[in-house]
């Protein structure tokens, strides 16, 4: 049997975890094109700023919670059994206040800070945090165990495994996502692809043939430190703006803390706010003063870098929907905000059954 020819568009978690899952069939032929690739930094490859962990937001009953509820065992699994894939385990915290809600970082984290969310039955070792032991201020809190991913491992590994199973990966900037099939040699055969999986975030906001103008970001700016406050903290806002909120967590295998952050929509700007920075730094120590010696304050924090990115919101949520274009099948997965990895196997898996149904039609043509 001829082999499936498969193009997928971007190199984020979205596109590699979705070209993983498609090279777990050795019918599958696969070229994955992109702008950017992993140990690429810059402002319009959102992926390797992420933190990145496991905080569920999607609302219960939603798409959403079923691609975060069907991500955990995936990411469980690498944590316990593959080392090498730069995750591991972290007691979290996570503080609510009443007074955040309806505010920008109060709506996104609406759904972790419930006195009783979907996930609890999800994550090891949920608990709700007795009353008499919270500080003025907060209204209720939950501890449990999550993970935390080193993005500068994680995402070279997935294109490790990636090419175990022999896809192969491509630099290219396309204007048009037909170009995808129709430019001869972009797949690595040098054949028309059967189909094309468009992950390219940010970008299908102008992506010919796509141009979603329900894209826009919410910009995200941190701080990393080699400091370790020994749990992943946050909380659903704070009194510096409605945007600006805190959250910390340390990355496995010596990846450093990341500390945020923002959540500024439609905010591009690709520069650190040196302002910010220093609230950003305020916050998480006042929050979580284990990050720095008794008596210090920022001067404490022994800074490795400052960064921003760009997450890739949509309203109405993710697109994970299959159509045809200028005659090409193509199938979407991109949207996914600040939300990418821990809904990154649910939506993959839900895209590689569209690409495993567009490519069962075909063959009964």
């Amino acid at each position: 049997m001829a082999a499936n020819k498969i193009v997928v568009l971007g190199a984020g978690v979205s596109g590699l975890t979705t070209a993983y899952l498609l090279s777990k069939d050795p019918s599958n032929s696969i070229t994955v094109l992109a702008k950017h690739m992993p140990g690429d930094y810059d402002i319009e490859y959102a992926s390797p700023w992420a933190g990145a962990n496991y905080l569920p937001v999607g609302k219960r009953g939603s798409d959403h919670e079923k691609w975060e509820r069907n991500t955990w065992p995936a990411l469980k699994e690498l944590t316990e059994k593959h080392p090498e894939a730069g995750l591991h385990f972290q007691e979290t915290i996570v503080y609510n206040r009443t007074k955040d809600q309806g505010s920008a970082t109060g709506d996104w984290f609406s759904e972790l800070v419930q006195k009783n969310p979907w996930y609890k039955d999800v994550v090891p070792d949920f608990q709700e945090i007795p009353a008499d032991q919270l500080a003025p201020g907060i209204d209720n809190a939950s501890k449990f165990t999550s993970v935390c991913i080193n993005t500068a491992i994680y995402l070279p590994w997935l294109v490790g495994q990636c090419r175990r199973n022999g896809v192969v990966f491509k630099r290219a900037v396309l204007k048009h996502i037909t170009d995808a099939a129709n430019t001869p040699h972009l797949h690595h055969t040098g054949h028309k692809p059967d189909v094309v999986v468009n992950c390219t975030g940010l970008a299908s906001r102008t992506l010919g043939g796509v141009q979603d103008a329900k894209l826009y970001p919410a910009r995200g700016q941190i701080v990393v430190v080699r400091n370790d406050p020994g749990q992943m903290v946050s909380i659903s806002g704070s009194d510096d703006g409605d945007d600006e909120v805190v959250y910390m967590m340390t990355r496995a295998a010596g990846g450093g803390t990341v500390i945020g952050g923002s959540y500024q929509k439609h905010q591009w700007d690709p520069l650190p706010d040196p302002n910010l920075a220093v609230r950003i730094m305020k916050r998480a120590v006042a929050l979580c003063p284990a990050l720095v010696r008794e008596g210090q304050g920022i001067e404490g924090l022994d800074v490795i870098r400052h960064g921003v990115g760009l997450r890739p919101l949509r309203e109405g949520g993710p697109r994970v929907e299959a159509e045809r274009i200028g005659g090409v099948a193509v199938v979407h997965n991109y949207g996914h905000g600040g939300f990418g990895y821990q809904a990154s196997f649910g939506c993959a898996e839900d895209a590689a059954a569209l690409v495993q149904r567009v490519l069962s039609s075909r063959a009964k043509l």
